[in-house]
């Protein structure tokens, strides 16, 4: 059987490496893995040492396609793709997640007649501004096999006709964080280079185009920052494009109080996230890693994905503005949560269950 990958963006990274990693110990005799690297995140920072640090195979493709409008993009993506299928005839196409790589991977997969996977099914926003929500969207559309995280997934598709194929597997994620969690510890030294102990400090995050295409969000965002560093450092891992956005609207001067980095790689991530007194984000990847090392997380944007966070109390959705961004960093001071044995995204053992799942549908064809 042979099963085609299509990444393209650090969270797919993470996500693909925990299905790699059971297919080569368990099923390698059974299934061949062609691995397809749109170039979306192509430095080396968001791209390459992922692979290295996650041990993923390395891509037989690298499609080297990045920088341009979100309709460009997906276009040559999925022309380029559509040649790729056309080479190496898989069996299925397995995407991940809600990115333009998603989006296109799965539009040449379908218009080719090659059934298509897709892992983080289910997930609604429901706010259409977000490239992110049209992406996942038209992706379940046309997907064959729909892996979920969580039960609120699967009801999501239900409201939207959408049942057969599903599956609830848990979260690929929460396999990551598990299995990285002990060698975070040995291989990260992040802190000390940064010279901040643990518990004594927040990491911030700050990249989804709602925020960092509206000047007045992002002032507002950074303006919070900034007062809270008067209080406790803040680590602000700051991604290219919202660096060049900060410059153009003239905000760099609201940072001189942060810990400025360029982007992490996954281990030194992992080990900040970990280590935080608290995490302030607007990417649901960090703020489902903050929920699974038992962190509390502050979400800068009006609405989340991942329900469950809230509901479990662990994450607070505040939107953009300063003084509500402050104020839930003051609550979850004088009230952390307590609640850490809920799991709603499963038991570590999703990757295994969507491999199985894949296969048991190719032998009964």
């Amino acid at each position: 059987m042979r099963i085609m990958t299509v990444v393209g963006a650090r969270p797919q990274f993470i996500k693909a490496a925990t299905i790699s990693r059971v297919i080569k110990e368990s099923h390698q005799s059974e299934i061949k893995e062609i691995i397809v690297h749109t170039g979306q995140h192509y430095d080396e920072n968001m791209s390459k040492v992922f692979f290295d640090q996650l041990e993923i195979p390395k891509p037989e493709y690298n499609l080297e396609i990045s920088g341009a409008s979100h309709g460009a993009m997906t276009g040559r993506m999925l022309e380029a793709i559509e040649v790729v299928i056309n080479k190496e005839k898989p069996d299925y196409l397995l995407v991940y997640g809600d990115t333009n790589s998603t989006l296109a991977g799965a539009l040449a997969a379908a218009k080719l007649q090659v059934p298509v996977a897709h892992v983080e099914s289910g997930l609604r926003s429901y706010n259409m501004k977000m490239p992110e929500e049209i992406n996942r969207i038209l992706t379940d559309r046309i997907s064959n096999l729909l892996f979920c995280p969580t039960d609120e997934a699967i009801k999501n598709l239900k409201q939207e006709g959408i049942e057969e194929g599903v599956f609830n597997t848990g979260d690929v994620m929460y396999d990551a964080a598990i299995f990285y969690r002990n060698r975070v510890d040995k291989k990260s030294k992040i802190l000390t280079s940064l010279n901040i102990n643990s518990s004594e400090y927040l990491l911030a995050t700050c990249h989804r185009a709602e925020n960092t295409d509206d000047s007045m969000r992002l002032e507002s965002i950074l303006k919070a920052l900034h007062e809270i560093s008067d209080k406790i450092n803040v680590v602000l891992p700051l991604h290219p494009r919202t660096q060049k956005l900060m410059q153009k609207y003239g905000l760099t001067h609201l940072t001189k109080n942060l810990i400025i980095v360029e982007p992490l790689d996954y281990i030194d991530m992992i080990s900040l996230e970990k280590s935080a007194k608290m995490i302030l984000t607007d990417s649901g990847g960090v703020q489902k890693e903050s929920f699974f090392y038992n962190v509390p997380c502050i979400t800068m944007r009006d609405e989340t994905e991942w329900v469950e966070t809230v509901k479990l109390g662990w994450n607070k959705v505040v939107g953009a503005n300063k003084m509500a961004i402050v104020d839930a960093y003051e609550s979850f001071l004088s009230s952390a949560p307590k609640n850490k044995n809920k799991k709603p995204y499963g038991l570590g053992d999703s990757a295994e269950k969507i491999v199985n799942h894949i296969l048991k549908k190719f032998k009964d064809k």
